[in-house]
């Protein structure tokens, strides 16, 4: 089955981006203390670092990681598991049982569902092969 995982330059990048996000609110909670700004504004830098510090590790995590989470690179099968996989213990499918496919099939010139039976595309009319 295919994966959908990020590329390693994004996550590399967002990863960069989550630490000068943790600066940043570093650099916030600093302020607002020294201004003596109501609690709230400090907690609000709190949360901030650390939900920038999440990010940074998840992404760095999908850069440099053997096995990423799934989300924009389309991989092979066997190619690079999917530790979602293993954490859900399940697998999505979204092939039909073969025996309900027996039969079934796809036009080549416009992709319209066709039936073994089938001589012609029921969509655009041209003869089907086989």
């Amino acid at each position: 089955m295919k994966s959908v995982k990020p590329g390693r330059g994004p996550s590399m990048m967002g990863g960069f981006g989550g630490i000068l996000a943790a600066i940043f609110g570093l650099f916030w909670i600093g302020g607002a203390a020294n201004i003596g700004a109501p609690a709230p504004f400090l907690m609000f830098g709190v949360v901030f670092v650390v939900v920038a510090l999440v990010n940074a590790v998840y992404n760095f995590y999908n850069a440099a990681g053997e096995n990423r989470f799934s989300e924009y690179d389309i991989t092979e099968d066997g190619e690079e598991p999917d530790p979602l996989e293993k954490r859900q213990n399940h697998t999505v499918s979204l092939m039909k049982d073969p025996a309900e496919t027996e039969g079934d099939g796809f036009c080549p010139y416009c992709g319209a569902k066709t039936g073994a039976d089938y001589t012609f595309c029921r969509k655009c009319g041209k003869k089907l092969e086989g």
